[in-house]
């Protein structure tokens, strides 16, 4: 039988492999590594994983690859690691994985190096694997590949339904992308439909698997939340709004970002599907009013 080498086996893997010297400096990165954060092997072996190209944040917004980072961490002290972390995909959004980093040591014992494995825990690919079996390409926006308003007014529907008939409650986010037309303007509209896939993917990769994000018309974003409280909704959009505002996209060696503004409501007895998609595009239009890049959530629960 003929022997398969290790590196044909990580290969293989369906998580992300990628091991890195005692100076960080990275040398080797799998097939899903690859895949994972769109990054390949060309691009990151021989780099340092200290230069920030993953760009990985903890939920509160800070960058782990400047200070915190695992990876270091198991060097240090030669001690495995767990954690939850959202890196930065070559294309701009935000995916979330989890991290295990792990100490490498050499026959003697001592630590040389350091592997880490992150496995993809985006409910993006569970929401498109389902639009895929279930042939929703009619719900499905073309330009960002998440839900499209048409989908989203008939989930606002359902859960008005459930919350006259049973009491669920549920929350609206509404966004809008900041100065988006000045973007579109400066940079272009190519450059600005990628901005708006990956502030859709970022917004999406956010979420649980019951949540539902819908491009609602041009910048602007829909997200329902079934079973949130006004902690809840205000913590969601908090994290929707660090994302975006940490994720990036490079276009022609320049670094473009963006941020958002969010409104937010929980739903009330008497709601309409207007009603409440009203009541968090008023709190949406007071965070613009407010400096934008900023949260305001109508918690009257």
């Amino acid at each position: 039988m003929e022997a398969i080498s290790s590196e044909k086996l990580l290969d293989n893997l369906f998580d992300g492999v990628y091991f890195v010297d005692s100076n960080r400096l990275i040398s080797y990165w799998n097939a899903a590594a690859e895949r994972i954060s769109g990054y390949s092997k060309a691009d990151m072996v021989g780099s340092c994983c200290a230069d920030n190209l993953l760009r990985h944040v903890d939920t509160d917004g800070n960058e782990l690859c400047l200070s915190g980072c695992p990876l270091a961490a198991s060097i240090a002290d030669g001690k495995p690691r767990e954690s939850t972390v959202f890196l930065h995909h070559k294309l701009g959004h935000r995916v979330p994985v989890s991290v295990r980093t792990s100490p490498v040591r050499n026959d003697a014992g001592e630590v040389v190096g350091a592997v880490e494995i992150f496995t993809d825990n985006s409910s993006a690919l569970q929401i498109m694997s389902e639009f895929e079996s279930l042939k929703h390409e009619v719900y499905q926006d073309a330009l960002t590949a998440i839900s499209n308003r048409k989908y989203g007014e008939m989930m606002i529907s359902s859960r008005l339904h459930e919350w006259q008939e049973h009491e669920s409650p549920f929350g609206i986010l509404f966004m809008d992308v900041d100065h988006f037309k000045h973007f579109n303007d400066t940079h272009g509209h190519k450059t600005g439909d990628e901005v708006l896939k990956m502030v859709a993917q970022s917004i999406a990769g956010s979420l649980r698997k019951m949540d539902v994000v819908s491009r609602w018309g041009g910048e602007e974003f829909i997200v329902i939340l079934p079973g949130v409280t006004g902690v809840i909704i205000k913590a969601v959009a908090e994290r929707i709004r660090m994302l975006i505002a940490n994720s990036f996209i490079m276009a022609a060696d320049q670094k473009l970002q963006v941020t958002v503004s969010i409104g937010g409501s929980l739903s009330r007895f008497g709601d309409t599907a207007e009603s409440i998609v009203q009541r968090a595009d008023q709190q949406m239009y007071l965070s613009k009013k407010n400096g934008r890049n900023t949260v305001t959530v109508d918690t009257n629960d």
